[in-house]
């Protein structure tokens, strides 16, 4: 019989359930709730491995083992289709990506008085967790903290949040500096010295008008599928190179026998390089300067692809469209892709490769594919953001019926 008092579960949030329904902040399962209220660990709980666990908002889960922490991933994305009553033929083991692999971060500092506080954010929180370690960032990302604070004391106003964003490119570190004061030329020869002391690919400062270039020897590229693309400051990139790997596996088993296929909200086209050589592939991308960067990527790799700049939330690609199409790839931001999949339910698509980053619009959308007769064939579960209650997924999903005999 299951002790009501101990945790069986972590919630979406983060949070231990107990078997009769309590949360309890920072549990693993196996701990029990004690009669005056504390927490007695159970085998799953370790320790943190970062002091600044658990008020730095970077990670929820540091206390859980690996085992758990994989479990979680997997049932965030399990739970998910239960809750909208789909069915799923296969829920494959999670990914989880390993410590000190984050190759892209947005940190915040802030200067009070002649320190200046450099980090993530406590979570719903504007506090600044001032960074003396972190767990989660490549070693690169986190050696230019440190020289971050001497630069940025004279650059951020006392008790005004700057915002750093960093980006780990083929040719090292691409930073970009918002809400900072760089005027003069004083200033610019400053960032200039740093830039080439750190050996940065690009140096940019956002003063609210977009990204200014200040420092950029080359021009910066991101390769995917082996094809170096030109990459824009900050632009949109997997987290982590072995997540996105674990992601462009899934999607490949779907595309491996396919003929012409769809890439929709492309991005720079992580998944149409890397599946698309040898094939005709179509990608679609509301974001101009990513269509810029792929196309021009494209034709240099002389890739038979075609680029369309188009909002598929305004403009989804319509059955007549998408029937051109043996297998299409979708990959929309955290609020899904409802427009779109509406269509693809009406559409006669062989196979559907959905890329998503939350297990909840992931299983609305799926509600919709299935209910026009598309099963959901497998689920990958995949952990980019280690340690972190946000979860990724590739869901297949395939027509069983030839749609002449629908």
């Amino acid at each position: 019989m299951t002790d009501p008092s101990e945790i069986i579960r972590i919630a979406a949030r983060g949070d231990g359930v107990t078997a009769d329904g309590r949360h309890v902040p920072l549990s693993a399962p196996g701990d029990r709730l004690g009669s005056d209220g504390g927490l007695i660990l159970g085998p799953h709980h370790i320790e943190p491995s970062c002091t600044h666990f658990p008020l730095c908002g970077g990670c929820q889960l540091q206390h859980l083992d690996a085992d758990s922490l994989a479990a979680y991933v997997r049932d965030r994305v399990a739970g998910a289709l239960v809750g909208q009553g789909v069915e799923v033929r296969e829920v494959l083991p999670a990914y989880v990506s390993p410590p000190h692999s984050r190759r892209r971060a947005s940190l915040r500092a802030a200067r009070f008085g002649k320190k200046l506080h450099i980090g993530f954010s406590s979570e719903n929180s504007h506090r600044i967790v001032d960074m003396a370690m972190c767990d989660i960032l490549h070693p690169v990302l986190f050696a230019l903290v440190a020289p971050l604070r001497g630069l940025l004391i004279d650059l951020v106003e006392d008790r005004r949040a700057a915002h750093v964003r960093m980006t780990l490119t083929d040719q090292g570190i691409d930073l970009l500096l918002e809400n900072v004061g760089a005027d003069g030329l004083e200033t610019a020869e400053r960032l200039t010295a740093f830039a080439q002391e750190h050996g940065l690919a690009r140096l940019c400062i956002d003063e609210g008008d977009g990204p200014q270039i200040r420092w950029e020897p080359e021009p910066v590229t991101i390769s995917l599928g082996d094809v170096p693309v030109s990459f824009p400051p900050f632009a949109f990139l997997q987290a982590t190179a072995d997540g996105e790997a674990a992601l462009v596996d899934a999607v490949r088993t779907a595309t491996a026998n396919a003929g012409a296929i769809a890439d929709l909200f492309s991005g720079l086209g992580t998944f149409a390089l890397s599946v698309g050589a040898g094939k005709a592939v179509y990608a679609a991308e509301a974001a101009r300067d990513l269509v810029l960067s792929l196309k021009f990527a494209a034709n240099r790799a002389q890739r038979k692809f075609a680029a369309d700049h188009r909002d598929l939330f305004r403009r989804p690609l319509v059955p007549a469209e998408l029937n051109r199409f043996e297998t299409v790839i979708l990959d929309p931001p955290r609020a899904g892709a409802r427009d779109q999949a509406l269509q693809l339910a009406q559409s006669d698509v062989p196979v559907i490769a959905y890329v998503s980053c939350n297990p909840g619009s992931f299983a609305r959308d799926a509600k919709l594919l299935t209910e026009a007769g598309y099963a959901l064939d497998s689920v990958k579960p995949v952990g980019q953001f280690r340690w972190s209650t946000h979860v990724e997924l590739v869901g297949i999903f395939k027509r069983p019926t030839p749609p002449s005999t629908r």
